[in-house]
């Protein structure tokens, strides 16, 4: 993509199995990406990386429990996201008011140009219709594009979820009730 160019404005929609082929191949580009610094010389878009990432993005799109968006410039997925409410995780959350972010890939050649934070916002405004009041997600340790953008959006290690045994994950979380409808602290 061209830096000087202007970014698309990406439309968000909900994902369709037409969609497939386009969030499977986006997928496996941006993880190629973003694991080759960590293994330079690993396969992480051969074909069979694609077919694993095609069968499971095949089962996502198919579940009435996990919604799937994805933004659209023109007829070409630049990314997609997906997520699903979670049950009783957290001591400190009712159940069915978290909601866990499972996915949220963007093509490599579009990193940067907002698609990221479109999918971002319609999964805010989603989660919060639905009545949602947390989000939950995992993201790997070395992948600090990933944790950058999400702290820059407000996300904060979950104190809920401790980091997974091997350090390869950091469990993150978002507040989505406004500050002025929080309950206010216990007092001592």
């Amino acid at each position: 993509m061209n830096p000087a160019a202007p970014h698309p404005t990406p439309r968000v929609r909900p994902a369709t199995p037409a969609d497939l082929e386009q969030i499977a191949a986006l997928h496996t580009a941006a993880r190629a990406a973003y694991l080759r610094g960590r293994v330079p010389d690993a396969p992480f878009d051969a074909p069979a990386e694609h077919a694993r990432w095609r069968d499971a993005w095949a089962r996502v799109l198919h579940r009435d429990e996990a919604p799937t968006l994805c933004a659209v410039h023109r007829d070409t997925v630049l990314g997609a996201a997906s997520y699903r409410p979670r049950r009783g995780h957290s001591p400190r959350a009712a159940p069915g008011t978290t909601v866990a972010l499972h996915q949220l890939h963007v093509d490599p050649a579009h990193w940067g140009t907002g698609v990221g934070r479109a999918l971002h916002s319609a999964c805010l405004h989603a989660w919060r219709a639905a009545g949602h009041s947390r989000a939950v997600l995992d993201v790997l340790w070395h992948n600090h594009r990933a944790r950058t953008f999400y702290t820059r959006l407000g996300w904060l290690p979950d104190p809920d979820r401790r980091p997974a045994p091997d350090a390869t994950h950091l469990a993150l979380t978002l507040c989505l009730t406004p500050p002025e409808h929080r309950p206010a602290p216990a007092g001592p």
